[in-house]
């Protein structure tokens, strides 16, 4: 099974009585210039992230979602509170590939053969022993026998799954995806998401994904974070109390309307 290409952990929709923490943010800020053109784009944030749990993030634009991810990533410096990744910085584990970024664009190589794009993370910085195959994980992500495809000859939806399988070859512990369906058309990104669970259920990997998409944020996500803005802050970290695997035909359930709706008015409050 192409699973094997990563260290799997424990099932994340398992009843575990005491998760570790993947990601713990305490009281953190986030202001960008000085003075009087100072903005606050996030203020005493709060929130823990479980080993191996898939969480979601929404809220108006310019709430701070992709802000949070990128602070949590070391892109961006916090100007109060503390992060911890994995029990370390954030820049500790950025230097020790406990994580990796995946962005709404692929940026695959236009030159480079979807495995070479895979492979590339292990040609920049060195892959050492600890890393994934990158042919199993194109097999992982659905393009077993389109290894030497060219980014040009791939749909939207291919180089995504591509840009995924490279941000899994060195075996990260969180994978950190900013609005990376957000481009795509609506059947194409129903697909993925149904991809994205069935990867996240095989490997372990802790998954911080976020969305614009109400029903994507509660048809992925174990909780949902709902950021509110000016500044942004912590609204509701909600649980979505639907059970996995989960497949489309759930989003036309009364369940699933009714957390939607819930989460349309959290926003509306925002």
């Amino acid at each position: 099974m192409a699973a094997t290409a990563l260290a799997k952990a424990p099932s994340a929709a398992s009843n575990s009585a005491a998760q570790d923490i993947a990601v713990s943010v305490k009281n953190v800020d986030v202001v960008f210039g000085q003075d009087d053109k100072a903005v606050t784009a996030l203020s005493n944030v709060s929130v823990d992230i479980p080993e191996g749990s898939l969480i979601t993030m929404i809220g108006p634009s310019g709430c701070g979602k992709s802000t949070l991810l990128r602070a949590i990533a070391d892109l961006v410096p916090v100007s109060g509170g503390e992060i911890t990744v994995l029990g370390r910085s954030p820049e500790a584990a950025r230097r020790d590939r406990a994580f990796s970024f995946v962005f709404q664009d692929p940026t695959l190589l236009p030159w480079r053969s979807a495995i070479d794009n895979v492979g590339l993370p292990l040609e920049v910085g060195g892959g050492g022993t600890a890393h994934a195959e990158p042919a199993e994980l194109l097999q992982l992500v659905g393009l077993k026998g389109r290894e030497q495809a060219l980014p040009g000859e791939l749909s939207g939806g291919m180089r995504q799954r591509v840009a995924i399988a490279r941000a899994l070859v060195t075996r990260p512990k969180i994978l950190l995806m900013d609005e990376p369906f957000g481009a795509l058309d609506e059947i194409t990104r129903d697909k993925l998401n149904e991809e994205l669970l069935r990867i996240w259920q095989e490997t372990g990997t802790t998954i911080m994904f976020v969305t614009h998409s109400i029903p994507e944020a509660a048809f992925l996500g174990q909780q949902v974070l709902v950021l509110a803005s000016h500044p942004g802050r912590v609204k509701e970290f909600m649980p979505v109390d639907l059970p996995y695997p989960r497949r489309l035909p759930v989003r036309d359930t009364l369940e699933f309307v009714q957390i939607t709706a819930h989460l349309r008015q959290l926003l509306e409050e925002c």
